[in-house]
């Protein structure tokens, strides 16, 4: 245990030392237009015990948003085999449209939240390869069903692909590639997205597969050792690293990178069972959410989507503490004016 504390905080030091160097030398423009999203998960609605459609027209008409990062889950649309339900999405998409709000729609296996890889129980068992096969005719009824819709700008293939965190049975490059090039038959007039670690990648992958990279974007979150020991600290990464790595993404591959995850939502030790709020507050708070967004627009990065819009809302509905909800209803509204 203590070699790997010391492990740790070696590697930290040498990042710190890393990042030093950057915010002495490395002058980030201010951006004048910044485009604001959330992402919104069906899923983690219900996981928070929330009706999920009124927390989605909420997000879209009481904070006004007009960008939504959609994350779907495959073992909802196909819990069964050969059969799909897009009835949810459907909606999801139509009342976006609605209101001229614009979607990144996530399609695959991994497509963010806990487990992140959300296989149907049925094809737990299926040998890999089985598993591409069927994740391959799932994303070709996902861009058939969808592409005409005029509300989906972005395909994200995927959620941190090659990123390994979460409760997945592999990750494959290779199968990637395949993924974007079926998304690419199909439908050649949206760009596509693969996002990263933020915080843990240099993008590099990432770039040479999609046409646009998206990275994430934490500040405090809970560092875990074992089941039972870890911590909670601040991400020591100064704000100039993101746009680093961003123009040397844009120099060596000519490829834009907008941030598809910065939080606004706890990191919890427990992601499987509601935790109580003094817990919570621990990572997010108003000073925090506050703080995150002013060290969003310090990157200088143009696009940010919030990861959290869900658990806004359950705080202010199910806690009675709506001050996240109203901060960026005051915010969104500022931004669509």
């Amino acid at each position: 245990m203590n070699n790997l504390v010391k492990i740790f905080f070696l590697i930290l030091l040498a990042i710190l030392l890393f990042f030093l160097y950057v915010f002495l030398i490395v002058k980030v423009p201010e951006q004048k237009n910044i485009t604001w999203g959330v992402n919104f998960s069906e899923a983690h609605a219900v996981f928070l015990k929330l009706d999920w459609k009124k927390t989605y027209i909420s997000i879209l008409d009481d904070l006004g948003v007009k960008n939504i990062k959609l994350i779907t889950n495959w073992n909802w649309i196909q819990g069964e085999k050969d059969k799909f339900y897009f009835d949810n999405i459907d909606f999801q998409l139509e009342e976006a449209e609605k209101r001229n709000a614009k979607i990144i729609y996530v399609v695959g296996m991994k497509t963010g939240r806990w487990p992140e890889c959300h296989l149907p129980d049925w094809a737990i068992n299926l040998s890999k390869e089985e598993q591409q096969e069927e994740i391959l005719e799932y994303i070709k009824e996902v861009i058939l069903r969808y592409r005409d819709q005029t509300s989906i700008i972005y395909w994200q293939v995927e959620n941190e692909p090659l990123y390994r965190f979460g409760i997945c049975p592999w990750y494959d490059e290779d199968f990637l590639k395949k993924e974007v090039a079926l998304v690419k038959s199909l439908d050649n007039t949206r760009p596509i997205i693969i996002s990263d670690s933020g915080e843990q990648s240099l993008w590099i992958k990432a770039a040479k597969i999609g046409d646009v990279v998206g990275t994430t974007m934490y500040r405090r979150v809970w560092v875990h050792i074992t089941d039972n020991l870890g911590f909670y600290m601040n991400m020591p990464f100064p704000s100039q690293g993101y746009w680093l790595k961003s123009q040397i993404i844009s120099k060596f591959f000519g490829k834009k990178v907008i941030n598809v995850e910065l939080q606004a939502e706890p990191w919890l030790p427990n992601v499987f069972k509601e935790m109580p709020l003094k817990e919570q507050e621990k990572t997010m708070n108003l000073e925090q959410f506050r703080d995150n967004i002013n060290y969003a627009k310090k990157s200088g990065f143009d696009t940010f989507y919030l990861w959290g819009a869900e658990w806004w809302y359950y705080m202010k509905e199910k806690h009675n503490k709506p001050e996240i909800w109203n901060e960026a209803k005051k915010y969104f509204i500022t931004i669509q004016e």
